[in-house]
């Protein structure tokens, strides 16, 4: 692996978040690809600044809780609070998970959410990662605030997951996934079933900062195929595109959409 110092460290808390069971000192060189006297020193230093902790059981490798930390600080800090109601609100009106994503660049990163299913069935998948664009509604409502051409580019750029790792309606090519994002404009929102995976919907709607309409986020509400029907996911967009449009007011007071 080619690269700073510090962008092998970043690798390397990276790769530690994939699993929570830890991971030994040899797989974390070979997914950093440099070598184990270099791994070794580098958990080392992150260790003695308290980012990585070692199992005295198995000897892998954890992070500490010290990374988490600071990310709930920054949230405080950035207004988490203004927007964290407006998504509570959401998920008990609909009684589905409901999420935020932040734009970040090229990168569309789930942030925040709320569970509004107490029984039954939940869809509750982890934060904190990127929205996968080709086959999300969220990735569809980003992608269909943009031109085609933009569209097109940051899904190559972002790269396609394997076919069996989505579900049976996830788009078959890009003239597919631009039919959708054309229906999504048409809409206002996107709406997938089966698409992100066997058995899920979603619906999702865009987040614009209102002084000059530019796409800071996206909101969702997702939950088992059983019980959002296309018709219940059309009944939901009433109050998904009310969120959006109370996030829209609110993201000015809130550091998360600068």
């Amino acid at each position: 692996m080619a690269g700073s110092q510090i962008e092998r460290a970043f690798s390397l808390l990276e790769s530690l978040t994939s699993d929570p069971r830890g991971l030994p000192m040899q797989t974390l060189a070979e997914q950093l690809d440099i070598p184990k006297s270099a791994t070794h020193r580098m958990l080392g230093e992150l260790m003695r600044l308290g980012y990585v902790r070692q199992n005295p059981d198995n000897s892998r490798y954890h992070l500490s809780t010290k990374l988490v930390a600071m990310g709930f600080r920054y949230l405080a800090s950035s207004g988490a609070d203004i927007v964290q109601p407006i998504l509570e609100r959401l998920a008990q009106e609909t009684g589905e998970l409901v999420r935020l994503g932040v734009i970040d660049g090229e990168r569309q990163t789930w942030i925040a959410k709320a569970q509004g299913a107490r029984s039954g069935l939940r869809y509750d998948p982890e934060m904190g990662q990127d929205a996968p664009l080709f086959y999300t509604a969220s990735g569809h409502a980003w992608l269909a605030s943009l031109s085609d051409a933009q569209a097109l580019a940051l899904v190559e750029r972002q790269g396609i997951a394997n076919r069996e790792d989505f579900g049976p309606n996830a788009p078959k090519s890009n003239t597919q996934l631009l039919e959708h994002l054309e229906q999504t404009r048409q809409r206002g929102y996107s709406l997938v079933m089966e698409s992100s995976a066997i058995g899920t919907s979603a619906i999702a709607a865009v987040v614009r900062r209102p002084v000059d309409g530019h796409v800071v986020g996206v909101v969702s509400v997702a939950g088992p195929t059983a019980r959002l029907s296309q018709a219940r996911l059309q009944e939901l967009s009433t109050p998904l595109l009310a969120a959006a449009a109370e996030l829209s007011q609110a993201c000015p007071a809130s550091e998360l959409f600068s």
